[in-house]
């Protein structure tokens, strides 16, 4: 079956959120992290370098946050690791390398870091830096979600259902969808809405699917506010409203997606 939707294939980063401080407290706070990193503080290290990627406290600097996050890793933080990988992977503050990609990811994923898994079944997938093996990307991708990481379920998720590495199963798939959306990932509230829409690995419930496409579009996934319009416009699993249907193409338009426009245009247009 060809889904709608492919992997997703977008890099993630180890999330690292810092409250907002004095302008007086965060040089504190830099000095602080500074001092443990040269002490040998892996941790510091790590968090100083997310600071100087995202510019968090300090002038961004992605030289700056690429030797950070190598000492990071050289000291035994797996998420430096990971995070070096990504700045390989897109050229950022270094050289552009996908071989040096996937050995930082590789550590990160070994060192336990489920994102890190991700990153490299992706790589795997889809043979940058590393020749290509779809059953090595589900392998990483199980490892991933088994984690915690919903990205790594999610794309598990596609696997199962394309065939892709795996033998073909929508009732796993399915299961798979279902983590990766109650993880956040809107893809996958998105995909499982289509799943009940069509009645593949589940039982058709086209009110289901109004739920899961609902739960995509508040999530901020443009394909789950346009398969909500489809569901307005034709009255399936809600009453029908062209009103709604507008208000949701429109949503989906707002979030850059074409087919959102034209079906916002088009419908539009009928009034």
């Amino acid at each position: 079956m060809n889904l709608r939707y492919p992997l997703l294939v977008s890099t993630l980063v180890a999330a690292c959120v810092f409250p907002s401080l004095a302008l007086a407290e965060e040089s504190s706070k830099v000095k602080e992290l500074r001092t443990q990193c040269d002490r040998g503080v892996a941790e510091g290290c790590f968090i100083l370098g997310v600071m100087y990627k995202h510019g968090e406290g300090v002038t961004q600097d992605f030289f700056q946050a690429v030797e950070l996050y190598r000492k990071a890793c050289d000291g035994g933080n797996a998420g430096g690791c990971g995070n070096l990988g990504v700045m390989y992977e897109n050229g950022t503050g270094v050289t552009q390398d996908s071989f040096q990609a996937v050995a930082f990811f590789r550590k990160a994923c070994d060192g336990g870091k489920a994102f890190g898994c991700f990153n490299l079944g992706r790589m795997y997938a889809n043979g940058e830096g590393v020749r290509q093996d779809f059953a090595q990307a589900v392998a990483l991708y199980r490892k991933a979600c088994d984690g915690g990481d919903a990205f790594g379920c999610f794309n598990l998720g596609a696997m199962y259902a394309n065939g892709t590495g795996v033998t073909q199963d929508f009732a796993q798939a399915v299961a798979l969808y279902r983590k990766a959306c109650n993880g956040g990932v809107a893809g996958g509230c998105n995909n499982l809405g289509w799943m009940y829409a069509e009645g593949t690995g589940v039982k058709q419930d086209f009110f289901q699917a109004v739920e899961f496409y609902r739960k995509a579009c508040d999530g901020g996934g443009a394909r789950g506010c346009g398969s909500l319009g489809v569901m307005y416009e034709r009255g399936t699993g809600v009453r029908q409203s062209n009103a709604d249907a507008l208000n949701y193409y429109g949503k989906a338009c707002d979030m850059k997606s074409e087919l959102g426009c034209q079906n916002y245009t088009r419908l539009k247009n009928k009034r």
